[in-house]
């Protein structure tokens, strides 16, 4: 191939990719076009209300549907110390756990725990869930508590301080008298700073975000579904899954009890508090729940504190008198088969008091002699089955009088009715 064939064939190459650069950046310059009329309609259409333009001319509104941030949660509310869901469909019901420190026990006390909480486990008949939540410690309340304090110790000092200026001043009190009045305001006066180190102590670890606290919770849930096909209003279910889930939370704490871990149900307030800083947890930090219900936040949620009260009064008091009939039944009965058993044995005493004796004879037989045992016992043999025959006609007796009350009874009652 000559220089010339190879310099054309370039040239041709030259060409074809300018070509195919233009064709690219024609779709490009389209591509843009169509995007930015396209944007311009939607700007359009949203300024006019959402409507657009058919085929035919006709004006098509275009549907915005405007939903409630509620749906998007997991909770519909909080009411009577339950998280309701799904409209109803759900309720749940939370305990907060005080863990032990596991690590600072002895081996049979970690066995212990251990035991208790498996037999916890073994325990349950319907599904829980554990949750643990991290929360940075907030020093606040206890820095306006310290500080209201300490406002209170400064002014016992002042009034302290000036009191010993006067009396020093007016010479009506010995050395010794001002020397023990100096003393006690010594001590007003250390207490005094001490407790400004406290305060300054404190803001300084409010100031560390890294110091936290883990809360440790089981929440148990409960389906009105479980009741199968009813005729239940939404409030009978409430209080229908209100006193199953109360009763479910109370063998949680005492099962929990065993292993050392105490626990107590969570009322609305707590509830509320527990959904506000799983949901705004860094907004929680600085705006946190009682701010917001100081201003007038609590819209939210409503509570019932004095029914739920009178609710749980009511249950205790039923639980506690069942549990006391329970006792009371199984109590009779345990008394009642050992006073059967007392009685049998002592309608047996006689013939007991027979087998042993024949025993002893027989024990003795070569100083009594062969003759004198076989007497004996026949003897004994004989007492004993009249003794039988006396049992059997006394049983006889006994039955003939209990027949004749009861066709007394029916031949009043058979009078009274004709009556």
């Amino acid at each position: 191939m000559t220089d010339n064939q190879i310099t054309q064939l370039l040239t041709y190459l030259l060409c074809l990719m300018i070509f195919i650069l233009f064709v690219l950046v024609i779709v490009f310059i389209a591509v843009k076009v169509r995007d930015n009329k396209r944007k311009k309609e939607e700007n359009e259409n949203d300024a006019s209300g959402g409507s657009t333009t058919d085929a035919l001319g006709n004006i098509a509104t275009r549907g915005y549907n405007k939903q409630s941030i509620s749906k998007f949660m997991e909770f519909d509310k909080v009411e009577d110390n339950m998280i309701v869901q799904k409209n109803g469909n759900r309720y749940l019901m939370v305990v907060e756990c005080q863990g032990v420190n596991y690590d600072l026990m002895s081996e049979m006390e970690q066995t212990a725990v251990e035991e208790g909480f498996l037999q916890f486990l073994n325990a349950l008949r319907y599904p829980i869930q554990i949750y643990v939540q991290t929360r940075t410690v907030n020093l606040e309340g206890s820095i306006s508590n310290y500080n209201r304090r300490i406002s209170d110790v400064e002014s016992t000092l002042r009034r302290r301080e000036a009191e010993y200026e006067a009396n020093r001043q007016s010479g009506l009190f010995t050395k010794e008298e001002l020397k023990a009045q100096f003393y006690e305001l010594t001590k007003i006066r250390n207490l005094y700073e001490y407790g400004r180190d406290i305060v300054y102590n404190t803001q300084q670890m409010s100031l560390n975000k890294n110091v936290l606290n883990k809360q440790y919770y089981i929440i148990t849930s409960y389906y009105p579904s479980e009741l199968g096909n009813n005729n239940f209003d939404k409030e009978e279910l409430k209080n229908i899954a209100f006193s199953e889930l109360y009763t479910r939370c109370q063998s949680i704490i005492g099962a929990l009890y065993a292993t050392g871990v105490t626990g107590k149900i969570l009322d609305s307030n707590s509830l509320v508090e527990l959904l506000y800083m799983a949901y705004n947890r860094d907004e929680a930090e600085v705006f946190g729940l009682d701010k917001a219900l100081a201003a007038g936040y609590d819209e939210l949620y409503s509570t019932a504190p004095e029914v739920i009260e009178k609710k749980i009064a009511a249950l205790d008091r039923e639980i506690e008198a069942k549990a006391v009939s329970k006792a009371e039944d199984v109590v009779e009965k345990v008394r009642t088969a050992r006073e059967r058993k007392l009685e049998e044995r002592r309608l047996k005493m006689d013939d007991i008091i027979d087998e042993m004796a024949k025993i002893i004879i027989k024990e003795n037989e070569a100083y009594l002699g062969r003759e004198v045992v076989n007497e004996s016992i026949d003897e004994l043999s004989g007492i004993r089955q009249k003794r039988k025959e006396q049992r059997e006609k006394t049983e006889e007796e006994e039955e003939g009088k209990a027949n004749e009350q009861k066709t007394v009874k029916k031949t009043r009652r058979r009078t009274t009715k004709t009556a």
